[in-house]
């Protein structure tokens, strides 16, 4: 198997905790969260549609629909268990940037009603 450039926006640490969680092995969640990053990339319709958070470290967030993660699993003809993974790694993303930047609440606030999809550096 050919090995991808990385350049979804996700730490290397926030994929290891997620897909400990998960049931997903590592090397299989950084490879689905490389085809989720490029399934998002230059669609301007989650900077239309959705709420925008920046982040730490040129990461920005999108709040999106709840079922969002379900959907984009989908299109990807992914097993529900790869796109709750998904949904993980990003809310987990989401959650170590709140604590850097002291909004914490906030943002487990925001994932109490809304699914989120990180954007932006690595």
């Amino acid at each position: 198997m050919e090995e991808l450039e990385r350049t979804h926006p996700i730490e290397g640490q926030v994929l290891l905790l997620a897909g400990a969680r998960a049931s997903v092995t590592l090397g299989r969640l950084s490879e689905l969260t490389e085809r989720a990053h490029r399934h998002h990339v230059g669609r301007d319709g989650l900077k239309r549609r959705y709420e925008r958070i920046d982040g730490t470290d040129g990461r920005t967030y999108f709040l999106v629909d709840v079922g969002h993660w379900r959907e984009v699993g989908e299109e990807l003809g992914l097993a529900r268990r790869e796109a709750d993974a998904l949904r993980r790694v990003h809310a987990e993303q989401f959650r170590r940037d709140g604590r850097r930047l002291d909004r914490l609440a906030e943002f487990e606030t925001s994932l109490e009603i809304r699914e989120v999809v990180v954007d932006g550096e690595r």
